[in-house]
Order: C-alpha cells, then structure tokens, then sequence
C-alpha cells in the first residue's frame, strides 16, 4: 500500500495542499473475508446460516461506502463499529461452541482443525480492523492529518527524521502485520504498544489465539 503524502496543487493561483486519503479497500476487503470465513465453519459452530453474517456484512458495507464518499464521517464509523461489533460477536460466538464441542467431544478431529484454523484467521482480521479503527482516531481523523506522530502504536516509522517521518501514515496493511505478530507470537514485535486500551485489546487477541492454536488445534491433532 503506498504511503499518504501531501500534494501542492494551484487553484486560482493560490498554493493549496492537498492530502491523499487512505485507501478503504483492504479494509472492506477484510470485512469481506471474515463474512466468508464464518461461511466456512461447520454449521454447528456458527450462528445461523452459513451465509447470514456475510450477507450482513455485504448490506451493511453499501452505506458505509456510500457514507464515506459523501463525507459523513460519523455515520460511516458508527455502521463499521456495527459491523466490527457483528463480526467480532459471530468469531467469539464460533469460540465458544468450539470449546464446547472439544468438552463434551461432539465434534470430529477434522471439524475441529478446520474450525480452528478459520477462527485464528478471523481473529487476525477482527483485530486488525479494530486497531485500524480506533488508533488515533480511526482513518477519518488520520485523513486530516499530513503525518502520524502520536497514537496507540509506536511504528518504526514514526522515529525517522526528515521527509519520510514527516509524510508518512499508518495503513490497514501495517495494523494487520501487527495483529499477525500478535496473533503469531502473542506479543508485539517491532511496534510497541503506548495505549492502555490497545494493550488490553491485544491482550484479548493474544488470549483468543492461544486458545485456538494451543488448546483446540493441539487436540484434535492428538486424537486423530
């Protein structure tokens, strides 16, 4: 994903910058895959209909879209906390089946391992949508902004100097390499974490993981 930088721009004479909006695709793109992702567990790990949280998601990303290109910011980031919200109660929902199917050894070793490997992807993207949508402000706020020098996370980025430092914003695509190392090594890496919110979330994250890889995977591996 390329880097926000401003642009100069001449309009009747006068030096204007302009500033490039992030992209929002990876992000839909992302709200996409986890609808599709909760289409593929087993039925009795899922709530409803296999499609209904895709379906969902697909309704609800229409006035999103149409929202953020119209300029009402506060109706688009109230309809992605509505769709983050839904997505993130289907992924916790599908946990917890799971974990009851693994106690009371209903489920196969196969559903389980195929369970457990939608999930742990699912919780990659609902974690990185999130991060993605509230740190500094959510991608609304960071669009007013020529440059990300403060917020939950301290990318490397943020301590260049020069013209780099001073052009350079965060993407969808850097808080899903950071939700992946989260998820991986239940731990940052090479962003350190400044807010007490953001810790606590990946708290949750690394916890959710855990469970999945650790736990449920490791199980049905040994009773194959």
């Amino acid at each position: 994903m390329p880097d926000k930088k401003p642009a100069l721009a001449t309009v009747g004479g006068t030096a204007t910058i302009i500033i490039t909006r992030e992209p929002r695709w990876p992000a839909l793109l992302a709200y996409l895959a986890l609808g599709a992702l909760n289409a593929a567990l087993p039925e009795e790990l899922s709530l409803g209909p296999y499609w209904l949280l895709l379906a969902i998601v697909s309704v609800l990303m229409i006035p999103t879209v149409i929202f953020h290109r119209t300029g009402r910011h506060r109706l688009n980031g109230i309809l992605s906390y509505v769709i983050l919200g839904t997505v993130t109660a289907s992924m916790v929902a599908s946990l917890v089946l799971m974990v009851m199917g693994l106690l009371s050894k209903r489920e196969s070793p196969l559903t389980l391992l195929r369970a457990a490997a939608a999930l742990w992807v699912a919780n990659v993207l609902v974690f990185a949508s999130w991060y993605w949508r509230l740190d500094a402000g959510g991608p609304n706020e960071r669009d007013t902004r020529t440059a990300h020098v403060e917020g939950a996370f301290l990318f490397p980025q943020m301590m260049l100097s020069g013209k780099q430092a001073r052009s350079w914003t965060p993407g969808f695509v850097d808080y899903l390499f950071l939700a992946f190392n989260t998820s991986t090594a239940f731990s940052p890496t090479d962003v350190p974490v400044l807010s007490r919110w953001a810790k606590l979330m990946m708290i949750v994250q690394a916890l959710i993981s855990l469970t999945t890889v650790a736990l449920i995977a490791a199980r049905a591996v040994n009773i194959l």
